[in-house]
Parts: C-alpha cells; sequence; structure tokens
C-alpha cells in the first residue's frame, strides 16, 4: 500500500508540518510520495531528501526574512529570494527532483496562461522557489519558459498531483481559519481575506484526503513569523499526538 502526503502552504504555519511529521514518524507511518505548496514544498522536499522532521525545524529557523529575501526594486515584486536559494541549495545541493529519497510533486502557477503545474523532476530549487512566490511580496519565478507565482493561488492543498498514485493519502493543512478573528489592523484584514480566498480551495481537497490534519490555533501566527516556529511546531505536533493515533493509520501500516 502507497501512502501520500500532501502539504499545504501558510507561510511560517507551515512549520506545522513538521510537527505533524514528528508524529507521524512515531505513529510508525512510512510516506511513499509527498506534494507540496509553497511553505509545504519547503517542508515536503527536505523530507523527501531525507531529513528528520528535528533537523527540519533546525534548518527552516535559519531563514529569517532578513537573511532569505532582497529587495527587487521593480514592478513585479518588493521581494527576490536570493537568500532562500541559497540556503535550499547548500540543504539540497543535487538540486534535483530524481535524486531525492522519496518521491515529490511541486505546486506553482504560471501566471501569464493562468494554469496550475505541478513539478515532479529536473531542477529542484526552482521549482520550489517558484511555488513560494508570494503575490506582490515576491517577484515572480521565471522557470522552464513560464512565469510562476505561488501554487497556493490555484491549489494550497495539492493532493490531486499524487492521489492517483496512492492508496492512501494524508493532508497536512496549516490554514485552519479561527472564528474570534479580531481586525486590529489593515494588514490583517488583508491577510485574513487572503487566507479565507486561498482556504476556499483547499474544501475539495480536503475530500481526497482519508486522514486530514488541521491543527488548530495557527491563525494567530502571521506568514512571516518563522521566529515562532518551535512554538507552531509545538502545536502541530502535539494536536496530531492527542487527536489521532496509530489506529487512524492502520490502513496504511498494514502494507501487504
Amino acid at each position: 500500500m502507497k501512502v501520500g502526503l500532501a502539504l499545504s502552504g501558510g507561510g511560517a504555519r507551515g512549520v506545522a508540518h513538521i510537527g505533524v511529521l514528528q508524529a507521524l514518524e512515531e505513529f510508525g507511518v512510512h510516506i511513499d510520495i509527498v506534494a507540496g505548496t509553497s511553505a509545504g514544498s519547503i517542508v515536503g522536499a527536505m523530507y523527501a531528501h531525507g531529513y528528520k522532521p528535528s533537523r527540519i525545524l533546525e534548518i527552516i529557523q535559519q531563514i529569517t526574512i532578513f537573511k532569505s529575501v532582497r529587495p527587487a526594486w521593480n514592478w513585479s515584486g518588493l521581494l527576490r529570494m536570493d537568500g532562500m536559494k541559497e540556503l535550499l541549495l547548500k540543504y539540497l545541493p543535487e538540486n534535483s527532483f530524481e535524486k531525492l529519497q522519496i518521491p515529490l510533486a511541486v505546486a506553482a502557477t504560471e501566471i501569464r496562461k493562468g494554469e496550475l503545474h505541478y513539478f515532479s523532476e529536473g531542477e529542484l530549487v526552482p521549482a520550489i522557489m517558484a511555488s513560494c512566490s508570494i503575490p506582490a511580496v515576491f517577484s515572480p519565478m521565471p522557470y522552464r519558459e513560464g512565469l510562476y507565482i505561488d501554487g497556493g493561488v490555484f491549489d494550497n492543498l495539492p493532493v490531486r498531483a499524487i492521489h492517483p498514485k496512492c492508496d492512501f493519502l494524508i493532508g497536512s493543512h496549516c490554514n485552519h481559519i479561527p472564528t474570534d478573528f479580531d481586525p486590529k489592523n489593515m494588514k490583517m484584514v488583508i491577510e485574513r481575506s487572503l487566507l479565507m480566498t486561498i482556504y476556499a480551495n483547499t474544501l475539495s481537497s480536503k475530500g481526497l484526503c482519508d486522514v486530514i490534519i488541521e491543527p488548530r490555533n495557527l491563525g494567530r501566527y502571521g506568514s512571516f513569523e518563522i521566529g515562532k516556529a518551535q512554538e507552531i511546531f509545538d502545536i502541530a505536533y502535539e494536536y496530531t499526538k492527542a487527536n489521532f493515533s496509530e489506529a487512524n493509520f492502520e490502513a496504511a501500516l498494514n502494507k501487504p
């Protein structure tokens, strides 16, 4: 039986996927194929490379808004991801989908054609950067004769990229919408509005999952609060351990 894992986008909240992975490993769940969007593509690539969740957390904590981005000074975005590229190449030096220990699919949106693309072969790091190019924040990413922005625009939980290849599919979604929102400023209103819009395209994806893990209490963290990585990890890990057990994954564990 082949077990798949889909990891949503969510900026700094994507650290939650690492906590989910830690819990899944403790449950004895073996992942055979991964798909990720934006932050989920970073975590997914690190895991598919072979890094353990604890090591991925250490690596992610090195990605700060100051180290990983540079001013773009052009019409297409405010920042470019030179620092992120350097960091990804440091920890994914083969820069190849084919060199990963676990097959990976990465979702990105081609902005000129308005099309969703799933990448699963060839150069790895440019595909991840394309998937992470948040509109109006980062410059669109040129890649394979296309121009790409964040995969979350069309598919923030890329279940469809791997659904046909799985017998059992787990979705990790880090963008639960809290109902106690207090709009203190315009930044908060804009971020929540974008979160709600992106959330809409995950509803049908959730229906394709055998198990969906969606930790609560992450809504209070902003997309760039990577300094809160340990807190986000702990919330997701504790939520997964408290709400799931090995029995929830029995079908996945009892492989023929």
